[in-house]
């Protein structure tokens, strides 16, 4: 490939994760105006009740995603790489016009599920062909091409979606989402090379996957971990206007600073994952868990908001390659699943932060409250992820090595 179609084709792939960026976290910066039109008579006796159940649109999404990837990757294993994710970006397109036009709260909540399914398997299957453009030893770096484009989303795609939403109806909003989605699937088509599938995929080969207990537990630490970001990013809005007491027209600025955050760490994730896999997970947790104490202490005002933000973005997202090339590794045989898995447990994470964001919320207990559930989580992900590397060094160590005088030819 010459060096234009290469940078073409991993743009468009990229495009396809920023289309994703924009119905994923669209929803966080709309959920008052979301839980206004479709929960009105709750909305008129609490505001704050409304918004926490307005929460499960976005918990209905991350349901979609858990279901959806394991279940895509294991029916696609023997589809070419491109053939799949043109057909993943169709999905959306379909699912996301549905979530725009669905009349009344449940049937917004099964539309949102429907747009989900396709998520996980999309940045699996886009993630190994753009580390394939790139070539070997460029796995990280490949998902944070595709993830790159997630990260720009809540750059300036959010904000702008989010502003849309505000002036014209979130179902407005929606519908430009899906047109993002229809105009990616045709430059996919045409920019990235054909991949052959592999001859030795099969949904059994996919399956196989989860036999490994490490599977389990790296998953686990993904859908625990992260869930503290989702429990402060669902509630942003809010947190925006009746914590730090801002005017809503500036929430899509606060969400353009955990944009910008979220693109820095996702950059930086993605070279420190390729170099040393263990030391970015177990030090990004680390700052991951202080980035969250912190903004629930720095959210409270106008000027710190921002600040706290942009570094729960940043430590949020560095951990996010690393992840995922971690399941991959531990999915030996199965790269599209253990891609796919990681998805679903960052969703899992979505679903789990939302749900208990939201409880703490409808307590009473404030809208920094899910800032210390955060905390919580991120370091139940840390002790999780250290005994995963732990188990993977007892079997090093419980694996014999060979004697050199038994290896010699007898006389």
């Amino acid at each position: 490939m010459t060096t234009v179609r290469r940078w073409t084709a991993l743009l468009a792939l990229s495009l396809g994760g920023f289309g994703i960026g924009l119905t994923e976290f669209v929803a966080m910066g709309l959920l008052p105006d979301i839980s206004r039109d479709l929960l009105p008579q709750l909305y008129a006796q609490s505001s704050a009740k409304a918004v926490a159940h307005g929460g499960w649109m976005i918990t209905a999404y991350a349901l979609g995603v858990v279901v959806g990837a394991p279940t895509i990757a294991a029916l696609t294993a023997r589809l070419p790489r491109k053939t799949l994710v043109v057909g993943l970006l169709g999905l959306f397109t379909l699912g996301t016009v549905a979530s725009a036009l669905a009349p009344g709260f449940p049937l917004v909540l099964a539309a949102r599920f429907v747009a989900a399914l396709p998520h996980g398997a999309y940045f699996g299957a886009a993630g190994l062909l753009a580390a394939a453009i790139l070539g070997p030893g460029s796995q990280g770096k490949g998902f944070a091409v595709v993830l790159g484009g997630l990260t720009a989303a809540n750059v300036f795609g959010v904000p702008l979606i989010t502003r849309l939403g505000q002036a014209a109806g979130w179902r407005v909003a929606y519908l430009a989402i899906a047109a993002m989605f229809a105009l990616t699937l045709v430059f996919v088509l045409l920019s990235v090379p054909h991949q052959p599938a592999d001859p030795t995929g099969s949904p059994r080969a996919e399956l196989r996957a989860f036999r490994s207990p490490q599977v389990w537990l790296v998953a686990t630490t993904a859908a625990v971990g992260f869930g503290g970001f989702f429990a402060i990013d669902s509630y942003i809005a809010p947190v925006t206007t009746q914590v730090a007491g801002l005017s809503e027209s500036t929430v899509p600025w606060v969400l353009v600073a955990i944009g910008l955050g979220m693109t820095a760490g996702n950059a930086l994730g993605g070279w420190a994952s390729d170099r040393n896999l263990r030391r970015s997970l177990l030090s990004g947790f680390v700052v991951f868990i202080a980035s969250m104490a912190a903004f629930a202490v720095l959210a409270h005002n106008p000027y710190t908001l921002f600040l706290g933000a942009f570094f729960l973005g940043a430590a949020g997202l560095f951990l996010g390659p690393a992840m995922q090339s971690r399941l991959i590794g531990v999915a030996p045989g199965a790269q599209l699943m253990g891609a796919a898995v990681s998805q679903s447990a960052m969703n899992i994470a979505n679903s789990l932060g939302a749900a208990l964001g939201g409880l703490v919320i409808a307590a009473g207990w404030g809208y920094t409250a899910p800032s210390w559930v955060g905390v919580a989580l991120g370091a139940t992900g840390l002790a999780l992820a250290a005994a995963s590397f732990a188990l993977d060094a007892r079997r090093r160590n419980a694996t014999p090595t060979p004697d050199p005088a038994r290896l010699q030819p007898t006389p």
